[in-house]
C-alpha cells in the first residue's frame, strides 16, 4: 500500500519559509530598496498641490472664458492687507508708497493695484498678481514678501498675508511630532501587550521600513502625478498604523506557534501561511475600497486614495516577507529581554475570560445585539445634521498672519471688505449669443442681484477687452464657511441669474475659488453614493468568496456601514458643532470638508474590513473544525481578543497622534479614523458581531450549492 504523497505547502508558505532560511539577505534587500526609494524621491522632485479641476462645471466654464477673454484677469494673486490699530494707513503714506514699490520689483509680480481702503481708512489691501502659480514659489518666497513690506512694519503698519498668497506663507505641514508620538505610543503598547523588548521591536522597525519605502515610492510617483498635499502625511498615518497592525497579527500566531513547541523555521511558514493569508486579504479590501475613490472621476481625491493604497500594499508586502525574515532571525530568542514574567501570545485556554464572556453573549444574544446597535444609532444622530464646505483661512489658527489677514478684511467696512469679502463671487457673462445690448444686460443683472437676499454689494458689471463678456463681482454677506452661503450660491446659480438673463440669450457663470469650492462640494455630493456602491459590492464579493457564506460577508457589510455612519456622527459633533474646538486647537466651528466623508468612508470601510476578517478567519477556522457555533465564536474572540485590543490601541494612538496637525483637514482625518477603530474594536467586535453570530446560528455559514460549486475555494 503506497502512502500519498503530502500536499504541497501553499506559496506564502514557502514564502515565508525561505525568508526564514534567509533572514540577513531579505532584511539587506529591503533596506537597499528604503535607499533606492529615497534617492529616487529627491532625485524626482515631487510634485504636491491642491488645485482641483472640475472640467464642464459652471464654475469650469466661467473661469475658461475669463482666461481667454482676459488671460490677465486669470492671473495668479493674493493679497497683501495693512491695518493700523488708531488713525489711517494713509497716514504713513511713506512706508506705504516704499512697499508697493517694493511688491512691483519682486520676481514674478506682474502686477500691484492701488490700495482699496476701508471706510474708517485703518484697513487696506492691495492685490499682487504673479506670473506663476503660487504654491510653485515655495514657501521661501515669504522672505521675500517681508522685505519688500518692511517699509510698511517700519512706519507702524501691520502686515498681513491673505488670497492665494496662503500658498506661499503657509509653512509645509511638519507631522514629524505626531509620527514621534504616535511611534512612541505604538511601542508601549507592544511591550504591555508581548512582555519583551524584541517582540515589541519587530512590528514597529518593519512597519517603519515598510512605510519609509512607500512614501519614497510615493515620491518617486509624484514626480509624474501631482498629489495633493495632504497625500503624504495621509499615507504615512494609514501605512505606520495598517503596518505594525499587520506584523502584530502574524508575530502573535508565531510566538504562540512557539509556546506550542513548534521549531521556528516551521513556525513562521505556518503563520504566513495561515495568518499572511488573513493580511493578503485585509490589504486587498483595503486597496480596494481606496482605489474605488477613481470612480468619482475627481482627480485629487484618486490620487489621495492611490496615495494611501501604495503605503497598504508596500508595508503589506514588508509583513509578508520582512516580518517573516525577522522571526527567522530572531528565532526563540522573542522573548530574550522580558518585562513580564511569562509571556502571552494569542489564548490562555478553553476557560478563559473571553470564552466565559461568549457564553454570557450566547444567553442573552438580543439584550447585546440591542444595547450595541443603540449605542452606534444615537452616535450616528449628528450624522443628519451634516453640512459639507471648504475649510478657507477663517479656519486656521488665531494669530497666523493668514487668518490675521482673514479677520481684517472682515471686520472693516467699506467696498471690497466684510465677511463675504473673504469670500466673493466673480459672476461670468457671455454676450456672444445675446439678443440686446450689453448695457440692458448689466442693467437687468445689477437690479437683480441688487435685490437678492444674502447679497451685500455687486460691481457693476464692466465689459471684458474684446467685449464678449461682462464681469462683476457679487459679495455676500456672510463669509464663505456660512451655510447662509452656500444658500446664496444655490440661490444665485439656480434662480437669480437665470431669471435675470431670460430672454437676453446670455449665459452666466459663477467662478472664482468660492464658486470652485462649493461646485467641488457638490459634484462628491453627488458621486459619493457611487463610491459607497462600489466599495460595498467589491467588499461583499471579496468575504463571500474567503468565508464561503452569504450571510457573514452581508453582516459585514452592514456593520462597518454603521460604523462609518457613528463615525461620521462624531465628526459632526466635534468639528461643525465645536464641540471638540479647544481640545483640537481650533478657534471656531466649521463643516466638514467636502471630500473627507468620501475618504473617510473608504478608509474606515477598509479599515474595519480588517479586524473584520481576524475575527471571523479564527471564528470559521473553529466552525469548520467542530461545527460548533457557540465554541466557534468564543475561540474567535479568544484567538483574537488581545491582539486586536492591541492592534485597535495602537491604531487609535497612531490616529489620534496626527490630530495636532496644521491642516484642518487632515485633523478630521485622524480623529474619524481614530473613532471607527475604537467603535469597531469595542462595540462592533465585542458586542454587535458575537450578538449577531450567536442569533443567526447554522445560518451563518449558508451557501447555496450553485453558488458554492461556481466559487473558487480559497479560505482565511
Amino acid at each position: 500500500m503506497s502512502l500519498s504523497p503530502a500536499p504541497r505547502p501553499s506559496a506564502l508558505h514557502r514564502t515565508g519559509a525561505f525568508c526564514a532560511r534567509h533572514p540577513v539577505w531579505v532584511i539587506a534587500g529591503w533596506l537597499l530598496v528604503l535607499a533606492a526609494a529615497f534617492v529616487g524621491r529627491h532625485a524626482v522632485g515631487a510634485s504636491y498641490g491642491d488645485e482641483v479641476g472640475l472640467p464642464g462645471s459652471r464654475a469650469a466654464v466661467g473661469a475658461d472664458l475669463l482666461e481667454r477673454s482676459d488671460p490677465a484677469a486669470g492671473a495668479p494673486n493674493g493679497k497683501v492687507v495693512l491695518h493700523v490699530g488708531s488713525g489711517k494707513v494713509s497716514d504713513h503714506d511713506t512706508g506705504l508708497g516704499a512697499t508697493l514699490g517694493r511688491l512691483r520689483d519682486l520676481p514674478h509680480v506682474t502686477a500691484v493695484s492701488d490700495p482699496v481702503t476701508s471706510s474708517d481708512g485703518a484697513t487696506a489691501y492691495t492685490t499682487v498678481s504673479f506670473d506663476e502659480k503660487l504654491k510653485s514659489l515655495g514657501h521661501a518666497y515669504t522672505d521675500r514678501l517681508d522685505e519688500a513690506t518692511a517699509p510698511a512694519r517700519d512706519a507702524g503698519i501691520d502686515v498681513a498675508y491673505g488670497g492665494d498668497l496662503r500658498d506661499i506663507v503657509r509653512a509645509p505641514a511638519d507631522d514629524a511630532v505626531g509620527e514621534a508620538v504616535g511611534v512612541s505610543a505604538a511601542l508601549v503598547v507592544l511591550l504591555l501587550a508581548f512582555g519583551s523588548v524584541a517582540a515589541a521591536l519587530m512590528p514597529l522597525i518593519t512597519a517603519l521600513i515598510g512605510v519609509g519605502v512607500g512614501m519614497g515610492v510615493i515620491g518617486i510617483v509624484a514626480g509624474t502625478l501631482t498629489f495633493a498635499t495632504a497625500a503624504p502625511t495621509l499615507a504615512t498615518m494609514i501605512g505606520l498604523g495598517v503596518g505594525i497592525d499587520y506584523a502584530l497579527f502574524l508575530i502573535t500566531r508565531f510566538r504562540q506557534h512557539l509556546i506550542d513547541g513548534v521549531d521556528p523555521q516551521t513556525a513562521v511558514g505556518r503563520t504566513t501561511a495561515v495568518s499572511g493569508k488573513a493580511v493578503l486579504v485585509a490589504a486587498v479590501t483595503v486597496a480596494v475600497a481606496l482605489l474605488s475613490l477613481y470612480a468619482c472621476g475627481l482627480t485629487m481625491i484618486g490620487r489621495l486614495g492611490l496615495a494611501a493604497t501604495i503605503a497598504v500594499v508596500v508595508t503589506a508586502a514588508a509583513a509578508l516577507t520582512l516580518v517573516p525574515a525577522a522571526m527567522g532571525l530572531v528565532g526563540r530568542r522573542v522573548d530574550l529581554i522580558r518585562v513580564r514574567r511569562r509571556p502571552v501570545a494569542e489564548s490562555a485556554g478553553d476557560h478563559d475570560g473571553w470564552h466565559r464572556y461568549a457564553r454570557v453573549v450566547a444567553r442573552r444574544p438580543w439584550t447585546f445585539f440591542a444595547a450595541g446597535f443603540l449605542l452606534m444609532a444615537l452616535c450616528a444622530v449628528p450624522l443628519f445634521s451634516l453640512r459639507l464646505g471648504h475649510i478657507d483661512d477663517g479656519a486656521d489658527p488665531v494669530g497666523s498672519t493668514t487668518r490675521t489677514a482673514y479677520d481684517w478684511l472682515a471686520d472693516a467696512d467699506g467696498p471690497g471688505f466684510g465677511p463675504g469679502a473673504n469670500g466673493s463671487f466673480t459672476l461670468v457673462v457671455d454676450l456672444t449669443r445675446a439678443t440686446g445690448s450689453a448695457d440692458r444686460v448689466a442693467d437687468r443683472l445689477t437690479d437683480a442681484l441688487a435685490a437678492t437676499d444674502g447679497v451685500a454689494r455687486v460691481t457693476p458689471p464692466r465689459p471684458s477687452r474684446d467685449g464678449r463678456l461682462l464681469v462683476a463681482t457679487v459679495v455676500p454677506t456672510t463669509g464663505p464657511q456660512s451655510a447662509d452661503t452656500d444658500a446664496l450660491f444655490a440661490t444665485l446659480t439656480d434662480t437669480a441669474v437665470p431669471e435675470a438673463l431670460k430672454g437676453t440669450g446670455a449665459s452666466g457663470y459663477l467662478t472664482g475659488t468660492t464658486a470652485g469650492g462649493l461646485a467641488f462640494r457638490d459634484t462628491v455630493t453627488e458621486r459619493l453614493p457611487l463610491i459607497i456602491g462600489i466599495v460595498l459590492v467589491a467588499a461583499f464579493l471579496l468575504l463571500t468568496v474567503v468565508f464561503r457564506s452569504l450571510v457573514i460577508p452581508l453582516k459585514a457589510v452592514v456593520l462597518n456601514l454603521l460604523t462609518t455612519g457613528a463615525s461620521y456622527g462624531i465628526l459632526v459633533a466635534v468639528f461643525q458643532w465645536g464641540w471638540g474646538d479647544s481640545l483640537l486647537g481650533m478657534s471656531e466651528p466649521v463643516p466638514i470638508e467636502s471630500y473627507v466623508p468620501m475618504m473617510m468612508f473608504a478608509i474606515v470601510f477598509g479599515l474595519s474590513m480588517d479586524y473584520e476578517i481576524f475575527l471571523l478567519s479564527r471564528i470559521a477556522e473553529e466552525w469548520h473544525a467542530t461545527h460548533d457555533n457557540e465554541r466557534a465564536v468564543g475561540t474567535g474572540l479568544a484567538l483574537t481578543g488581545r491582539v486586536i485590543t492591541c492592534a485597535a490601541l495602537i491604531m487609535t494612538a497612531v490616529f489620534l497622534s496626527f490630530t495636532g496637525s496644521p491642516t484642518v483637514v487632515v485633523k478630521m482625518l485622524a480623529l474619524g479614523l481614530a473613532v471607527s477603530v475604537v467603535l469597531d474594536a469595542t462595540v462592533v467586535r465585542l458586542v454587535l458581531v458575537p450578538s449577531l453570530m450567536f442569533l443567526m446560528g447554522r445560518a451563518n455559514w449558508w451557501l447555496p450549492r450553485r453558488l458554492d460549486r461556481v466559487l473558487p475555494h480559497t479560505t482565511v
